[in-house]
């Protein structure tokens, strides 16, 4: 039976990374992993495609109508915190949101310690994140290839608990956060040129719906 339900798995992720850009739109993406199982299959696609970001949130996919209408609640959150925080890139993704800060913007090289700069940010994005209280947020922290494994793995475990800190300090529930350090292990950009490795040296905060969100959600679509 485990291995049956692996194969399933395999087979959807498999299907949703060769079809999703082409042959489904998000709602009907969100109806096949929701049926499936998101947290395998979102852990399974995460992996394969280098992306963290995208399997955590497709991990954490309701799918089917339901799944559509946090969609439109996040779509809402998103544009406001693109207006809200112009120095961050905001990527809608399935049923969540990635707000991507460069770590130029939050900290000083190699440091740990949020710079001047980084206050502003997350200040403004910290005034969205009360607006919308029925989310939940993983802080990703991720580094490029220079340096030790076990240093980068540190550098990016010490920084995304630097934003938890700050964040929770101005008045976000720590039970709505989770943290986590991937140091080099997971670069959206090329190590091979000093533009890349400066884009991969950044945080990621994932803003996904829990469970009040979802039950909400469910009522407003009918189930």
């Amino acid at each position: 039976m485990r291995i049956l339900k692996g194969i399933m798995f395999g087979l959807v992720a498999l299907s949703v990374l060769m079809f999703s850009c082409k042959s489904m739109n998000k709602t009907q993406k969100g109806a096949v992993i929701g049926t499936a199982g998101g947290a395998a299959v979102g852990a399974v696609i995460g992996k394969a495609a280098g992306n963290t970001a995208l399997g955590a949130i497709i991990g954490a996919t309701v799918g089917g109508v339901t799944g559509a209408v946090i969609g439109k609640k996040m779509d809402k959150q998103a544009e406001e915190i693109k207006k809200q925080v112009p120095d961050a890139k905001v990527e809608r993704v399935e049923e969540g949101i990635v707000v991507e800060f460069n770590s130029k913007i939050l900290f000083g090289f190699d440091r740990s310690d949020l710079a001047n700069s980084a206050e502003r940010n997350l200040n403004d994005l910290v005034t969205i994140l009360n607006k919308y209280p029925d989310t939940n947020i993983e802080i990703q922290g991720h580094t490029d290839n220079a340096g030790t494994d076990e240093y980068n793995q540190g550098l990016s475990e010490r920084r995304a608990s630097a934003v938890s800190a700050y964040i929770r300090g101005k008045g976000i529930s720590n039970s709505r956060i989770t943290i986590k350090g991937f140091g080099e292990t997971a670069p959206k950009y090329s190590n091979d040129a000093e533009d890349g490795r400066a884009l991969n040296r950044r945080v990621d905060f994932l803003i996904t719906a829990n469970e009040k969100m979802k039950a909400e959600a469910k009522k407003e679509a009918g189930q």
